[in-house]
């Protein structure tokens, strides 16, 4: 007997799809894409996904699956056909003289019978032996199959294929049988499996997958719809609040509810509604008292003017006098309004690394020469700190003249640290400020006294010089004595407040106490007019 081979020679056919697209129709017109909310795209996008997900696991399963099937039948066939030769080497052994028939008939009689399989002998081209029992796959009933397999049998090698005709789908090993070199006749041995029937097994599996992936994919629309209502909501509640908000109501807020980047957004928006609020109200608070402080010059001036006499040279002189005035506070005003308008704005100090000592030399010295001033210098830590030197003359210069106005001229002048902040202080020998107007000093147009001059927006530039450096301004009482203590306190990094020497809290800053002021001999007055370059008197 001939050692039996087989070789695999899977022949198939593919047939060309045609991918048709679709084609859409123009029409007249622009298109006018609808207006779809972002909760349906959101859920179209998650349904998408999901869909995409499941095919995507559901096709890797079923080809892995398939392929493992076609794998096993090709095994399948190859263990009958090592089946087949052990069969022939016995009955050779047993049976020396026997021919290629009986081989065939020993083999188709005695094969092990399995599902969906079929086993047939041929000779010659014509069907002949059969297996003794019924198996699933009746061979011999397909003429064309048994053509098929003549065909395609040339030569002496087992031979792997797979027929297709008809709505069947076998997948068969036909090998011949020869025992001489002299063998006139052609015995084949042919065993098949039915590929559809063992492929058919998954397909229960796979109807339940896909009935479980529907299922899955309308639990996911149905809870994610319901999510995203949930999480989107705030979103349609903004959109409906900036539909309310106006210019001239902005009472309206957004509910915040929960801990999520959506609440997070919703609490900006009050804060932005709040800052617009706020901003929105110093507007109309800048605009009634500019109208409020202009009413009364501009009503002198025109009064004037109606009842001057022109034939009058002194009264001419006098009402050009008294309008010069009033315009030159005007034109002050207006130019303090431009100052606090600037310093209120995303101003840029011109920041750079300043001496302590040095600059509140300069400021002393700068706030002698204003008029009525008393001016001694007080402690000053020595230190080196990045700040706008202008910005701090500025400021203190103005609580300089603040409290020439306010605090009988008498003033010291000085700086420490206290904790994190250094602190630019003036301290005055007035009368002090009390507690219910401690806050109210710096705010716009807000003046102590009836008779107090000046525009009421000095203190209130202060205030701004200070925040613009990130800090603040305040008022306290003096501790040993009466008066009054202003101050600008500025933060300083940690390093720089640790090099300093720390003086007494900052709420309760010791500073020098002012002696008694000797008697004037006769009568003196002094009369704070301010500096001409925007100082204000405002207390």
């Amino acid at each position: 007997m001939r050692l039996l081979l087989f070789s695999r020679r899977e022949a198939g056919s593919a047939r060309p799809i045609r991918d048709t697209g679709t084609v859409a129709k123009r029409t007249s017109g622009r298109w006018k894409l609808p207006v779809v909310s972002v909760r349906v795209r959101l859920m179209a996008v998650i349904t998408a996904a999901a869909i995409l997900g499941l095919a995507g696991v559901g096709a890797t399963v079923y080809i892995a699956e398939r392929q493992r099937i076609l794998d096993a039948t090709d095994k399948l066939l190859r263990t009958n056909l090592e089946s087949a030769q052990v069969l022939v080497t016995s009955l050779l052994e047993d049976d020396p003289g026997a021919t290629a028939e009986e081989a065939l008939e020993a083999v188709v009689q005695r094969v092990s019978p399995d599902d969906n399989m079929g086993v047939l002998g041929i000779i010659d081209g014509v069907p002949t032996w059969t297996p003794g029992v019924e198996l699933d796959v009746p061979l011999q009933s397909r003429p064309d199959f048994v053509e098929h397999v003549v065909e395609r049998s040339q030569g002496s090698e087992a031979f792997l294929g797979r027929y297709a005709e008809d709505g069947v789908l076998w997948q068969y090993l036909v090998t011949p049988i020869v025992l001489s070199d002299a063998q006139d006749q052609e015995v084949l041995f042919v065993i098949a499996y039915d590929l559809e029937a063992e492929l058919r097994e998954i397909n229960g599996p796979g109807q339940a997958y896909l009935v479980a992936s529907g299922v899955m994919i309308v639990l996911i629309i149905v809870v994610g719809a319901f999510a995203a209502g949930r999480l989107l909501r705030p979103l349609r509640q903004m959109r409906e609040t900036a539909e309310r908000v106006s210019g001239q109501d902005l009472e309206e807020r957004l509910p915040v509810e929960g801990r999520d980047d959506v609440s997070e957004l919703a609490r900006t928006m009050n804060d932005m509604l709040d800052r617009i609020d706020a901003s929105l109200g110093a507007q109309r608070q800048l605009v009634s008292d500019v109208r409020h402080e202009l009413r009364t010059p501009i009503t002198i001036v025109r009064g004037h003017l109606e009842l001057m006499d022109p034939e009058d040279p002194q009264d001419v002189r006098e009402t050009q006098a008294l309008t010069v005035d009033e315009l030159d506070r005007m034109n002050a005003l207006v130019q303090n309004l431009s100052e606090a308008t600037a310093l209120e704005g995303s101003t840029t100090l011109d920041r750079r690394p300043t001496d302590l000592p040095d600059l509140m030399d300069q400021i002393v010295r700068k706030a002698q020469a204003i008029e009525g001033a008393d001016v001694e210098r007080g402690g000053v830590v020595s230190l080196v700190v990045d700040l706008d030197p202008a910005r701090i003359t500025q400021a203190m210069l103005q609580l300089a003249q603040n409290g020439v106005t306010h605090g009988g001229g008498r003033l010291v002048i000085g700086c420490h640290v206290a904790g994190s902040r250094l602190e630019f202080w003036v301290r005055d020998s007035g009368e002090g400020v009390p507690d219910d107007h401690k806050r109210a000093v710096f705010e716009r147009f807000h003046r102590g006294s009836a008779r107090a001059g000046g525009s009421g927006l000095g203190l209130n530039i202060v205030e701004a010089i200070a925040e613009a450096h990130g800090g603040s301004a305040r008022v306290i009482d003096a501790a040993d004595g009466p008066g009054a203590v202003f101050i600008v306190a500025l933060p300083l990094p940690d390093d720089v407040a640790a090099a300093a020497v720390s003086f007494s809290p900052a709420d309760a800053p010791q500073v020098p106490r002012i002696p008694p002021r000797p008697p004037l001999p006769g009568p003196a007055s002094h009369t704070s007019k301010g500096d001409a370059r925007g100082i204000d008197s405002d207390r």
